[in-house]
């Protein structure tokens, strides 16, 4: 009987990149869980739960929900039966201490590689403004999408720097069709992980 190998991944990238989308064809690709602590904070606030009133609460100011309570939800989600054999992580970490809260979660070890999906601002504002016109999102105006940005790239650059170190970085250019992006991800993390897709 073989060692069944566990792919720890995470995609990070701006607002509106497109990594839902991509995480979703990741994590199929390779028969793991994509975990997206967006998907998981706006589930508790259609649900009325007191994390998902506090959450609004904090997204309403177009800040970023504080680590303590990210850190919780992560360690709770990884402990399912469905991440035994590996997980894609959306939107967390989003900060160094979050990196340092994730390798205590897995007891020290590190993901195996990180999808960073890079995109031009103006694009994905323009993006963003038309979804939320689509989706009626009263609350994703210009400025609040542009600060979202700013946030972004204030803290995920040591971030970058950090996955950069560590080896396990795989930029990748989010502008194009979804299958093109997914295309070059598939290839990138191909090479990166030796090819270890799902069957």
């Amino acid at each position: 009987m073989t060692e069944t190998t566990t792919t720890r991944l995470l995609i990070i990238g701006p607002p509106g990149a497109g990594k839902g989308t991509q995480a979703g064809k990741i994590a199929e690709r390779y028969g793991v869980p994509a975990i997206s602590t967006g998907d998981i904070f706006r589930a508790n606030i259609k649900g009325g739960t007191e994390l998902g009133k506090q959450v609004q609460a904090i997204i309403e100011q177009g800040e970023l929900v504080p680590d303590s309570l990210t850190n919780d939800i992560v360690a709770d989600r990884l402990t399912q039966a469905d991440a035994a054999s590996g997980f894609l992580l959306d939107g967390y970490p989003r900060t160094v201490d979050q990196v340092h809260a994730l390798d205590g979660m897995l007891d020290g070890s590190s993901l195996d590689a990180v999808v960073l999906i890079e995109a031009d601002v103006d694009e994905v504002v323009a993006r963003l403004l038309k979804r939320a016109q689509v989706e009626g999102r009263a609350d994703d105006t210009e400025e609040v999408i542009r600060h979202r940005q700013d946030v972004y790239a204030a803290q995920t650059a040591p971030l970058v720097e950090l996955f950069s170190e560590r080896g396990i970085l795989l930029s990748v250019d989010g502008i194009g069709s979804v299958d093109a992006v997914a295309e070059r991800i598939a290839s990138g993390l191909d090479a990166q992980l030796g090819a270890r897709v799902a069957s």
